[in-house]
């Protein structure tokens, strides 16, 4: 096959391909990757943008990182992929141990998937077949927060946002989930017991059919990219122990370390019954997922009537991702992690902190390597994007949001060349 031009892969891409979010009978342009490296992706026509994504977040060592290309490359010369059914094997072994080592205790089993959806289906998989096994199938609901994100396959949707999220349109095919209103206290201002209010109602009047309560701890994210106070988490905890409900954290996008603690669980201080872990979890090299949870979960499945857990991916724990993950994870804890993420952090409020001048604007917001610029009106993505990519930088709006998360390995300079181009164009906007 002999290799397309740019202009045949777009067109390609415009007859056959269906991206994310997007509408093919009113298509929007994409834009031709010829390579990454670093933090820049390189566009077919010649043109290098810094990526303030990350790829979706999860390229936090950024893009061809030599350890990582290597501990790929090595496992492929052993095997590329292999069953997990009956078979197990080193990367899985390494991977599995590093993360219980990381984990709030006492999350110590782990289940391998394909993607945070699927992590977010386990987790909830996982719920529902443990009170089943307790003889309580009765505790067959998820308490879930207004304005969450956990993913698009259909039970991650059911426990997203029911009104304003992007699911809205499966409302009545879905199951029917219990939602409390989302956290009205904000991250780093004085905290006020009465913002737990709904959440300890809900919990009280359904506790006895409640299997569990979900939340993204401290960020909510696709849903609004929203940080709220650790005093909510702890207190989340505190009445899922009282109620005798199980507790998920989706740490998905929280996860290693981008709100500036290796997971958003640590700035409460608590452990959840089971957490979901995925994107930054192989550096953004190839798809893999985990679900944890304790002992309790655990023993509490299996010694139920299936005598097993009821899933199993036929690309669990592939050899290649694990072993790329654990090269990122050896990464990034032999890095300054802490400082990186914490100078972003500095600098995300300085060059973003012109945007708070300007009408449009509602609400500027930052956290560890997050930075947000919520608008007073949905934005136009493509026309928004277009503008940001004559600055020289890839983002991705969406709503009324225009934010950024960059990978931690990001140099001062071109950080503000991300800032300064969010300024710009939305100065131009207002």
């Amino acid at each position: 096959m002999s290799t397309p031009t740019t202009s045949q892969i777009q067109a390609i891409d415009a007859q056959h391909i269906w991206h994310p979010y997007a509408s093919l009978t009113n298509p929007v342009s994409s834009y031709c990757v010829a390579s990454a490296n670093g933090v820049r992706l390189k566009l077919s026509d010649g043109q290098e943008l810094i990526d303030g994504m990350a790829s979706w977040w999860c390229t936090i060592h950024g893009y061809n990182h030599p350890a990582l290309n290597e501990a790929i490359t090595a496992q492929l010369e052993k095997m590329a992929h292999v069953m997990f059914g009956g078979l197990t094997h080193e990367p899985a072994a390494q991977l599995a141990q590093r993360l219980v080592a990381l984990t709030p205790e006492p999350l110590d089993k782990v289940f391998f998937s394909d993607s945070g959806s699927v992590s977010v289906e386990v987790a909830i998989k996982m719920a529902l077949q443990f009170w089943q096994s307790q003889g309580r199938p009765e505790k067959s609901k998820l308490l879930a927060l207004k304005n969450g994100y956990h993913g698009d396959t259909f039970a991650a949707m059911s426990v997203c946002d029911p009104d304003t999220g992007m699911h809205h349109l499966f409302k009545g095919t879905l199951a029917e989930q219990i939602f409390t209103e989302a956290p009205s206290c904000l991250f780093d201002t004085p905290f006020d017991p009465a913002s737990i209010a709904d959440l300890e109602a809900k919990i009280s009047a359904h506790a006895p059919e409640l299997a569990a309560v979900i939340l993204e701890p401290i960020v909510q994210g696709a849903g609004g990219m929203r940080f709220y106070a650790p005093e909510y988490l702890a207190a989340a905890r505190a009445l899922c122990n009282r109620h005798d409900v199980l507790l998920i954290a989706d740490e998905i996008a929280t996860g290693f370390g981008r709100t500036g603690k290796l997971f958003a669980c640590e700035w409460a201080g608590i452990s959840p019954d089971i957490m979901c872990l995925g994107k930054a979890l192989t550096g953004g090299y190839m798809t893999l997922a985990a679900t944890l949870c304790s002992e309790k979960v655990s023993d509490g499945i299996c010694q139920g009537e299936a005598g097993v857990f009821m899933h199993g991916p036929t690309f669990m724990a592939n050899p290649l991702a694990c072993s790329v993950a654990n090269a990122s994870i050896d990464l990034l804890l032999e890095s300054p992690w802490q400082e990186r993420v914490a100078s972003i952090e500095q600098q995300l409020k300085i060059g973003l902190a012109p945007c708070t001048n300007s009408p449009g604007v509602a609400d500027v917001r930052v956290l560890g390597a997050i930075g947000v610029v919520e608008m007073k009106k949905a934005v136009d993505v493509s026309g928004v994007q277009k503008s940001l990519i004559a600055e020289g930088v890839w983002l991705r709006p969406f709503g009324k949001l225009i934010y950024l998360m960059p990978p931690y390995i990001m140099e001062a300079r071109d950080i503000t060349q991300l800032t300064s181009a969010m300024v710009k164009v939305i100065g131009e906007l207002s």
